[in-house]
């Protein structure tokens, strides 16, 4: 893991560990990689209580209760999909707030509509409206596209308990 994510995520970590919040993911294009980066915080088993990779739509339907008619109309990456994790991490692993990320890291899978590197995050945080952030990580190989979404969503986890 590299420098940058390793002090993002040890900053998530110790800032909720601080207010005492808890946190969840639901991860698709980056695989765990979200989780990774938060347990590799000692002390993070304090407020990190869990991940989804919901990879497949099928998890995204079934456990995350993501309406599959959602991920048919406007498709596994896009701002509803994104949404709906993070709200479905929440309920499933009781926490405080989950983020979600879902996208297309290459390079093969891109469309016109949503070409390689198109991102789509979701945090939410009880007793709030969940926020969507939509991230371009254009022209980079399949890594950079997961290091990227790594490093933005540990940015918006920052702001979101910061704010808390």
């Amino acid at each position: 893991m590299n420098e940058v994510i390793y002090r993002l995520a040890e900053h998530v970590i110790n800032t909720a560990n601080n207010k005492g919040i808890t946190i969840a993911t639901a991860e698709s294009c980056t695989g765990g990689g979200i989780g990774v980066a938060l347990t590799a915080i000692s002390g993070s088993s304090s407020v990190f209580e869990g991940g989804i990779i919901s990879y497949s739509n099928d998890i995204k339907i079934n456990i995350l209760k993501v309406p599959k008619e959602i991920i048919a109309r406007q498709g596994a990456v896009s701002e509803n999909t994104a949404k709906l994790m993070a709200e479905g991490a929440r309920k499933v692993l009781h926490t405080d707030i989950a983020i979600s990320v879902t996208g297309i890291a290459g390079p093969t899978g891109g469309t016109p509509d949503k070409p390689v590197g198109t991102i789509w995050i979701g945090i939410a945080k009880k007793g709030d409206k969940t926020k969507t952030h939509i991230c371009e990580f254009f022209n980079m190989d399949r890594e950079s596209v997961r290091q990227n979404t790594v490093r933005a969503a540990l940015k918006f986890l920052i702001e979101c308990v910061e704010d808390n």
